[in-house]
């Protein structure tokens, strides 16, 4: 008997938060939203799927852009209602072209870019 989607616990919108990371650094790349259908995509394909709030759609991460992430490992939290995907991207994770979309530091309170678009 597989996996079942149904079996993780998904918020009012029927989504859950998915966090990729780099399966070889460790980097935290990204967050997105799947809802079970995502899931399920995800795990059988190894192409990471998410869920568009904005354009009500999947969408297959890297599938117009190139930057694919592909699935090295699947897992949730304790609470069943967070994924981590484990990923092997290719090129950037972040739409602004950045390696990760966690570019951003506050430090001594003040606003800080961490990383320029890559080239």
């Amino acid at each position: 008997m597989g996996f079942d989607p149904n079996s993780l616990t998904y918020n009012e919108a029927g989504l859950i938060p998915a966090i990729a990371q780099d399966a070889e650094s460790g980097e935290v790349l990204m967050m997105a939203w799947m809802n079970a259908e995502a899931v399920a995509r995800t795990l059988d394909t190894q192409r990471v799927t998410y869920w568009s709030r904005s354009r009500q759609s999947f969408w297959i991460k890297g599938e117009s852009s190139g930057h694919v992430q592909e699935l090295v490992d699947f897992r949730f939290d304790c609470d069943n209602d967070c994924l981590l995907v484990l990923v092997s991207q290719t090129g950037p994770a972040c739409h602004t072209n950045r390696r990760s979309c966690f570019y951003t530091a506050v430090r001594d309170g003040k606003e800080v870019e961490l990383m320029a678009p890559m080239a």
